[in-house]
Formats: structure tokens, C-alpha cells, sequence
């Protein structure tokens, strides 16, 4: 079998794709800066994010920022569609695809060169077809790594193609901010700024020793390997989810505890019914949260044994909240999520504690209802009159 070793691997990702879906079928909104969504942003246009507006800000603040954008309610289906077809044009091109969501991929090409040509030529072409056939902008980053070719799509958007060579890699890696690297957010991105650290460079030649005194063992040596180009990972083709969840972004303002509850549940049905059509569970119940100065903080509990149970998953999360309130109450929130991790095929129900709550059995069978009919046949009655916001388009588990 030929084994590349050269830049071989593609990153292409959509640019700002539920916009670009919106500018492709009106033709009075391209050029012009366009938002997605009302309350909260979904997406923004290339033009509106160069006036500074940002997915999941809130609407107003965004209509300050971009008085003159033009505001479009989300179509999930329309993108759910460009999706499904610029997957089918990345399978055409390779059968080795990674889908990470529904507008970015990697692509394995380094066994097509004698067939099809070099990873610029065929990146080329992607492109190209994209462009033609599905009417989106896409950009592509092609190198050795998955990580650098996700950094170097990052640097070439939008509409770039951008390929490192393996004899350029630390050249163009090093000059960048340390936010380039993977697993570097605020909190670290402090920790090493303190420490005048501030490029890829200079975490490289800081030495995987002083990485893990600053940051800890597995932040520290995962940073060092990145920073020097270590990322053994094939692109793995049918690779299950590792998670499933769903977020709910905030708008301005405090949030009190009985809207975030019948948030969170609300959540909790989306999440628990995409496991039961998998025919998947979790173990690991995680409330995701973001607060109202963009930083972000998870919290999570482990179960005995997998569910997809939604009474089990929805008593944790709300333990999970009830345990967070007061930081959100200190700090103010703007968005809350919930995630199922440590997934097992074929969930076992853990034991039911004698204290459950005696609803229980009516979950179940509004879960059952909601199963074979819809989402849309029952309500929670909590959720009656609140916007919980719209279903995001998944790739298939």
C-alpha cells in the first residue's frame, strides 16, 4: 500500500456556511452583510463579521455593531441539503472523509497522486466543484497533519486554499499566536501571555518539562507535541461520535433559574431522542456553559452504566445547574448546552433510585409518543410560549 508522506492531508471547511447558503439563493444578499438568526446570532456573513459581529452573540448587540445588515430567519432544511451535496463531492473525490460537522472535513489523499494528481491539484478541483455544482465558497488547508491542516484552512480563510509544505512547516507554524494551537482558549492563552509566551515558537522552545510545570501534564504535553507538528491521527473513515448534545445560545440579560431549567429540558428531549434513534447511551452527563464575558466552563457527572433514559439525564443536568448557579449568577450567561459522552452501542438502564421522581413513567411514554410521532406531537408545558431555539443540522451518527 502507498503511504504519503508529504502534505497529503485536506481540511476544507465551508465559509460562514449558513450565510453563504442565504447569499447563494438571494442574489440581493451577497456583497451585503447578512445575520442569521434574531435573538442570537447563528451565522454572519464575511461582511458583517468585518463589522465584528460573531456566531452566538446577541442580536442587538449585533444590529449596534451592523445597523445595516440584513437579518434572515435560520432554513435548516436549505442547509441540511448543501450539506448532504458537498459530501457527496468529497466522497467522490476520496473514500477516506472524517466528518467533523455539517460544513467541514478531513480528507485523506495521499494514496491518489499517481491516479489523480498532487494534494494542491486535487484541492484545486474540490474546490472548484463545490463552487459549481453546490454554489458555496469553501477554503482548504493541505498538509501532513490533520492539526496543521486545520490551522492552515484557518489562515487561508475565506475562500483560500493554503497547502505547508513539509520542508515549510515550523516556518509557518511558529510566527503564529498561540491561539492557533488546539486546546488553547482564554484561560491558557492568560497563563502563557503572563509568561510573555506568545507564538507557537516560543511554546515550542519553551520545552515540554516547563509545559507541564505551567499547564499541567496531559495540556502541557499535548501542546508541545502540537507545537512541533506531532499529530500521529489518521483521517478515520465511519468513526462513531464520541458525544451528542445541543446548545441553546442566550441573549442579553439575566436569565433565572426557572427559564434555564425549561431550557435545559428542553435540550435534554433534543439530545435523548437522537441517542434512542441511534440506538446509543451515555455514561457521562455534562452541562455546558458559556458566561456573559465569552469565557466557558463544562460540568459533568458519570453514571454506573450507559442511558438514553430522558427523566435519568435530565435529573443530572439539573443537579449539574442547580450546583453552577451561583457562578452564573456572579458572571451572567449567554449560552447553555448539554452533551451525553462515554457512548456505549446498546444502552443498559442504570438501577432506579427509590426516590425517583414518580413522572418517571410519564417520560417514558411521552418519550415513546415523541419517538414514533415527531418532536412536534407533544410539548412540555414549560416550553409552551419559549423560544428554544432551532435544531442544527447533524451529520449522521
Amino acid at each position: 500500500m502507498f503511504v504519503s508522506t508529504g502534505a497529503h492531508i485536506l481540511h476544507a471547511d465551508l465559509d460562514a456556511f449558513y450565510a453563504s447558503v442565504e447569499q447563494r439563493d438571494d442574489p440581493r444578499l451577497r456583497g451585503r452583510p447578512v445575520i442569521v438568526g434574531g435573538g442570537v446570532v447563528l451565522a454572519a456573513s464575511y461582511e458583517a463579521k468585518a463589522r465584528g459581529v460573531r456566531s452566538a452573540m446577541g442580536g442587538r448587540q449585533a444590529r449596534r455593531l451592523c445597523p445595516d445588515a440584513i437579518v434572515v430567519p435560520p432554513r435548516m432544511s436549505a442547509y441540511t441539503a448543501a450539506s448532504r451535496a458537498v459530501f457527496e463531492i468529497f466522497r467522490r473525490t476520496t473514500p477516506l472523509v472524517e466528518g467533523l460537522s455539517v460544513d467541514e472535513a478531513f480528507l485523506d489523499v495521499g494514496g491518489l497522486r499517481r491516479l489523480v494528481g498532487p494534494p494542491a491539484d486535487i484541492a484545486t478541483t474540490l474546490r472548484r466543484e463545490i463552487r459549481d455544482e453546490v454554489g458555496l465558497p469553501i477554503t482548504v488547508g493541505v498538509a501532513r497533519t490533520k492539526f496543521l491542516a486545520k490551522v492552515a484552512s484557518g489562515v487561508a480563510k475565506p475562500d483560500g486554499l493554503l497547502v505547508v509544505p513539509p520542508d515549510g512547516e515550523q516556518a509557518f507554524l511558529h510566527p503564529l499566536p498561540v491561539e492557533r494551537l488546539w486546546g488553547v482558549g482564554p484561560v491558557t492563552a492568560a497563563k502563557l501571555r503572563e509568561r510573555r509566551i506568545r507564538t507557537v515558537g516560543e511554546v515550542a522552545r519553551l520545552g515540554e518539562a516547563a509545559l507541564v510545570s505551567l499547564l499541567g501534564a496531559g495540556a502541557g504535553r499535548h501542546l508541545h507535541a502540537l507545537a512541533h507538528n506531532r499529530d500521529p491521527r489518521p483521517v478515520q473513515v465511519g468513526r462513531r461520535r464520541g458525544s451528542m448534545g445541543a446548545q441553546h445560545a442566550l441573549g442579553g440579560g439575566p436569565h433565572p433559574p426557572d427559564e434555564l431549567d425549561a431550557i435545559l429540558a428542553g435540550l435534554v428531549d433534543r439530545v435523548t431522542r437522537r441517542m434512542r434513534r441511534a440506538g446509543r447511551g451515555g455514561r457521562t452527563i455534562v452541562l455546558r456553559l458559556r458566561f456573559a464575558d465569552y469565557t466557558r466552563a463544562t460540568r459533568s457527572r458519570t453514571l454506573p452504566k450507559a442511558t438514553d433514559d430522558t427523566r435519568i439525564v435530565l435529573d443530572g443536568v439539573r443537579a449539574l445547574l442547580r450546583a453552577a448557579l451561583p457562578e452564573i449568577e456572579r458572571r451572567g450567561v449567554t449560552l447553555v448546552g448539554v452533551a451525553l459522552g462515554n457512548l456505549d452501542d446498546n444502552p443498559v438502564q442504570p438501577p432506579l433510585p427509590f426516590d425517583r421522581d414518580p413522572g418517571a413513567d410519564l417520560d417514558a411514554a411521552v418519550d415513546a409518543v415523541r419517538d414514533r410521532f415527531g418532536s412536534d406531537s407533544l410539548t412540555r408545558a414549560v416550553l409552551l410560549g419559549r423560544e428554544t431555539g432551532p435544531e442544527m443540522p447533524l451529520l449522521p451518527d
